[in-house]
């Protein structure tokens, strides 16, 4: 296939930046000169600086002046991994509304530095190409959009988001989504159809905080389940829990897991498949940052190995395209009926306009493109942030990993109170999620989710810095 110039220099870069991954090229150690690069690849100058700038970028090569380009970084060298939690006896009543609130009450506040926030920043995001989108929705739809849509949700839409499960090994149809106004509400709409008040439901440990919220206004309790900061939830623990607790469903993010970012290997995802359709219940499957993998393919999805209709896949564009839209779906297997009832009594319908909108943006090929350009940008600001935690945070610290979404889970000494640190951290205009909101037990005091959605510059620099001079006066 012919390669463009774009495609050569990131392949020229992707295999200079998997000789430094392997220590074949060292920290330290001059790499050729772009002269010399040229010649040494067959490509044209200008292919060659654009491989190194593009390195550069990612803050794995610097350059000197004069001297030319050397190797700074090398992810392999990364503090040790945050350890997982220790199982716990009993599941818990669910009460963390407050301290959320306290966090995250300021997101709408000027001038922070919003560490806290797992969601691409407008800047971005495709702003204009929605906008035109919009206008392109409002031209085409029956009244301009004033009506209802459908209850299960927009044709074009829902047809869209089944040609989107080709990608993670899924063979499904329209008849087979139902939109919903966000993720949220697609995790609300499910986590209904399969369970009461009083039921105990099965959630990562640490968990996004959200989950907890809306066990909470479910009436549901909640067991946490020891995860492991690379590979996800202990499946063997899960196994023995199940008939132990009487868990009615499971709720988890397999893909890059908020908070701590990890990504459950295929080969496990098709294992716990095999463990709710072994007690036949139900797997909440929430893969809303499925799409922000930084490697050459998407992983898989438990939905990708059910069989029998036991798992809700449920997504959004909220992290991809555009979070205000509130474009979400779920497809819920042999729940469908039960979640088309449900959102008819909460919602009745999607919204036209918006629905439309992603429907016509997916369709005309715009989102694999742009998602090829925000993965870049990702995975370049997730190494830019770990260089900088590893030069001013303590030693001692503990990072995670991700090979995808936004977010980074911090494991600091046990003396650190991370709740404490957000408080500081507010006068100095820097927001971050203090560890303590991602569960219902006493434990993750000195741990916290930092997001490295904010783009890159001097300002993030600055206060990554402070946060790191603010720990060192802690410990």
């Amino acid at each position: 296939m012919f390669k463009t110039a774009e495609h050569l220099y990131i392949q020229v870069a992707d295999n200079i930046e998997q000789l430094i991954e392997k220590e074949v090229l060292k920290i330290g150690e001059k790499l050729p000169s772009v002269r010399t690069l040229s010649k040494q690849q067959g490509i044209s100058l200008s292919t060659a600086f654009q491989a190194y700038y593009h390195l550069e970028s990612k803050g794995l090569i610097e350059s000197r002046p004069k001297s030319g380009y050397y190797i700074r970084f090398n992810s392999k060298r990364m503090p040790d991994l945050p350890a997982s939690c220790e199982p716990v006896k009993k599941a818990a009543e669910v009460t963390v509304h407050e301290m959320v609130a306290a966090v995250y009450n300021l997101m709408a506040a000027p001038d922070i530095v919003r560490f806290s926030v797992a969601t691409p920043p407008p800047e971005i995001l495709p702003a204009a190409k929605m906008a035109k989108a919009v206008v392109q929705a409002l031209r085409e739809l029956p009244d301009y959009g004033v009506a209802y849509d459908p209850l299960q949700g927009n044709l074009r839409l829902r047809r869209q988001l089944a040609l989107l499960s080709l990608s993670w090994g899924g063979a499904y149809t329209e008849n087979d989504v139902v939109t919903t106004n966000g993720c949220v509400e697609a995790l609300t709409l499910c986590l209904s159809a399969v369970t009461q008040p009083g039921d105990t439901i099965a959630i990562e440990s640490p968990a996004y905080y959200g989950a907890l919220q809306l066990a909470e206004g479910l009436g549901l309790k909640v067991l946490e389940v020891p995860t492991h900061p690379a590979t996800g939830v202990d499946l063997a623990y899960l196994d023995k829990a199940i008939p132990r607790h009487k868990i009615k469903a499971c709720l988890f993010v397999p893909n890059f897991n908020n908070p701590i970012g990890c990504c459950m290997p295929d080969k496990q995802k098709k294992e716990l498949v095999g463990i709710i359709e072994k007690y036949d219940i139900a797997l909440i499957e929430d893969d809303i940052y499925g799409d922000l993998y930084f490697g050459k393919q998407r992983p898989a999805t438990c939905k990708t190995f059910d069989k029998k209709g036991n798992v809700l896949y449920c997504s959004s564009v909220s992290k991809s395209v555009a979070p205000g839209f509130r474009v979400g779906w779920t497809m819920p297997g042999k729940y469908k009926d039960r979640i088309l009832q449900l959102k008819h009594m909460h919602a009745i319908a999607s919204p036209s306009i918006t629905h439309a909108a992603v429907g016509n943006f997916l369709e005309t090929g715009r989102y694999e493109n742009h998602l090829r350009n925000l993965r870049k940008k990702l995975h370049t600001q997730y190494l830019r942030y770990s260089q900088a935690i590893m030069e001013y945070f303590p030693e001692s610290a503990r990072v995670s990993r991700p090979q995808g979404g936004c977010v980074l889970w911090i494991e600091l000494e046990g003396h650190i109170n991370t709740y404490e640190l957000f408080q500081q951290a507010l006068k100095h205009k820097i927001s971050i999620s203090p560890g303590r909101i991602f569960t219902l037990q006493d434990r993750y005091s000195n741990c916290m989710r930092l997001s490295y959605s904010v783009p890159w510059s001097k300002q993030v620099d600055d206060s990554l810095k402070t946060l790191g001079k603010l720990l060192r006066r802690m410990g």
